[in-house]
């Protein structure tokens, strides 16, 4: 349908309110119309995730109606009248009405619903999945995306994402709802008077906060010393602010200094456009703060509180923003060599990340018999490798990170958790300073040990049609025209992750890669540098990653700007940007 046709289909419709036409009459750039018409809000492995507005490729209670009228009757066939979901949400703006339009919509479709009462953080979406033996959950965040993005997260009955094969099922479905009619919906306090929809809170978080605490490694440590460690925490307005404070405190840490203008939830996120912990400037209140208090560690929640950026003290006494795979590196080392002291390092350990998490993490698993798993880019491949063990036994999953700095110990949560890492993050920083080394001296002894890896990501911004269009031409072309050197230094290998084939040049063979299509393409550069370029699965955006080992830091350091310069000349190339 054209997007003209599509536009005059919403102003027409007697199912859309008189405010959102009203929003669509509004509009004059006939560029805008297209932009929010030319296709419906792509629904992927992980669910929906746009600008919120009015339009078929945007979010609003009509595209959320849309997806969850699929969800409902994808769930009724599989599961009958066993079909029942936990819904959570963000700090986001319309995160609770988005949230409310699910449960009107499953429970008009015979779905037993348990909202939880306010906002929470995902992790403990997934938790509740589990705990209530529902067969699905939905979570209403945009992550770190800025103030203007809204999303809607799916999972599985084992409390992870849904992965690519139940996804396409639900689009199957979802695709079915060709019209507004189509979509069933209650009154969500008839639905609550009917016991169709069950608001639910502190009696999940309890037993959510318990199997947290029961994470600490060195209880004894924790139980003696927590209250001398000196601790900025930001929530970055989001949903991290409860849970994680409630965690901390009671386990002990009572030198907690939270930053007051990021305390309280605000889907504007005014102190914050990017509220994101990859981003340093989040930090910016907390650091002005640090002059003060100087804290042992900083560390900052996004908004939906699956993400945790670290900033560290250094020997000179400034302060420095870790990148996620440094924090995952320390967390790692940190249970492996804990468990391993106490005597409870199992004999089949694995540990899991991305393809475009951080080599270095090979050669600490190494040192510790520790078998390590490398999946596609989503938290959700580690959750479902979490779930193939418990039924097979093969491993015993120890822990998982990717480089976007999610982290996850335990496997009662089957996503990344910031709650459970900044305990974690924590009892690592009072442990370290028990031997008298801060976090960051720690780190400079691991690269000593396992070599000075340094690591980088560029996002390049794409918007609309137009956008995905070049991200298209710059894949195909390093897919099927790029040599075999890049500025001199050979290829060694190429992971076409779409076709499921790598390419060894030097031994000029080809193997099946074992794991699901995704339209991501890997290079191995004969030095050991490696990089990798895929579109972005929830923002218009292309990724590129890049990783160089070099003979020292500073060394380090100067092959990345050196290595980032090289291939975005390589990427400009294949897209005319």
């Amino acid at each position: 349908m054209h997007f003209k046709e599509k536009y005059d289909q919403w102003v027409n419709s007697p199912f859309i309110d008189e405010k959102t036409k009203g929003e669509l009459l509004a509009i004059k750039d006939e560029k805008e119309i297209e932009d929010r018409f030319y296709k419906d809000l792509e629904f992927g492995t992980g669910g929906l995730r746009g600008v919120i507005g009015a339009g078929s490729n945007r979010m609003n209670i009509y595209t959320v109606g849309k997806a969850t009228q699929g969800f409902a009757d994808y769930l009724k066939s599989k599961y009958g009248k066993e079909a029942s979901v936990v819904i959570a949400h963000d700090s986001r703006n319309m995160s609770r009405e988005f949230a409310e339009t699910a449960a009107e919509i499953l429970s008009a479709n015979d779905v037993k619903v348990y909202l939880f009462e306010s906002l929470r953080p995902t992790p403990m979406l997934s938790f509740a999945v589990r705990e209530k033996n529902c067969k699905g959950g939905i979570v209403i965040t945009a992550s770190h995306n800025p103030k203007q993005y809204n999303g809607y997260k799916v999972y599985g009955e084992d409390g992870g994402q849904v992965t690519d094969k139940a996804a396409k099922e639900i689009l199957s479905y979802i695709e079915k709802v060709d019209s507004f009619e189509k979509i069933k919906k209650e009154n969500l306090q008839t639905a609550i008077d009917n016991s169709k929809v069950q608001i639910i809170g502190e009696d999940v978080d309890k037993v959510y906060y318990s199997k947290v605490k029961d994470l600490t490694i060195r209880k004894d440590l924790v139980k003696e010393m927590a209250k001398d460690l000196k601790i900025i925490y930001t929530p970055i307005h989001g949903s991290g602010n409860i849970p994680v404070r409630r965690v901390l405190k009671e386990l002990g840490y009572t030198g907690v200094h939270v930053v007051k203008e990021q305390e309280m939830p605000d889907g504007n996120f005014p102190t914050a456009p990017y509220p994101n912990p990859e981003d340093p400037k989040v930090f910016a209140i907390a650091l002005d703060m640090a002059k003060e208090i100087q804290p042992d560690i900083i560390f900052g929640t996004d908004p939906d509180c699956d993400r945790i950026g670290v900033v560290v003290k250094t020997s000179n006494g400034d302060y420095k923003v870790l990148t996620g795979n440094q924090t995952g590196v320390l967390l790692t080392h940190y249970i492996l060599s804990s468990l391993k002291e106490a005597n409870k390092l199992p004999n089949n350990g694995v540990v899991i990340k991305t393809i475009v998490t951080t080599e270095m993490v090979r050669n600490i698993v190494a040192d510790y018999g520790v078998k390590l798993l490398d999946v596609l880019t989503g938290f959700k491949y580690i959750g479902e490798k979490i779930k193939e063990y418990e039924t097979t036994k093969e491993s015993t999953y120890l822990f998982g990170f990717e480089e976007s700095y999610g982290y996850l110990s335990g496997d009662f949560v089957r996503d990344k958790d910031a709650v459970i890492a900044s305990m974690l993050i924590c009892e690592m920083t009072l442990y370290y300073k028990s031997k008298g080394l801060s976090l960051y001296e720690a780190l400079l002894d691991l690269y000593d040990k396992y070599g000075y890896y340094k690591e980088n990501l560029v996002s390049i911004e794409l918007q609309g049609k137009e956008g995905q269009e070049k991200i298209a031409k710059a894949l195909d072309y390093l897919r099927n025209s790029m040599g075999q050197e890049l500025n001199g230094v050979k290829i060694d290998k190429k992971f076409d992750y779409k076709l499921s084939k790598e390419t060894d040049f030097v031994n000029n063979t080809e193997k099946e890669i074992d794991l699901p299509t995704s339209n991501v393409l890997k290079f191995v550069l004969n030095d050991g540098s490696w990089f990798v370029v895929r579109p972005s699965g929830t923002e218009p955006k292309m990724k590129v990653y890049l990783s160089v080992v070099g003979d020292s830091l500073k060394d380090a350091d100067q092959k990345i700007e050196e290595f980032k310069t090289i291939v975005m000349s390589l990427i400009e190339k294949a897209c005319n940007i």
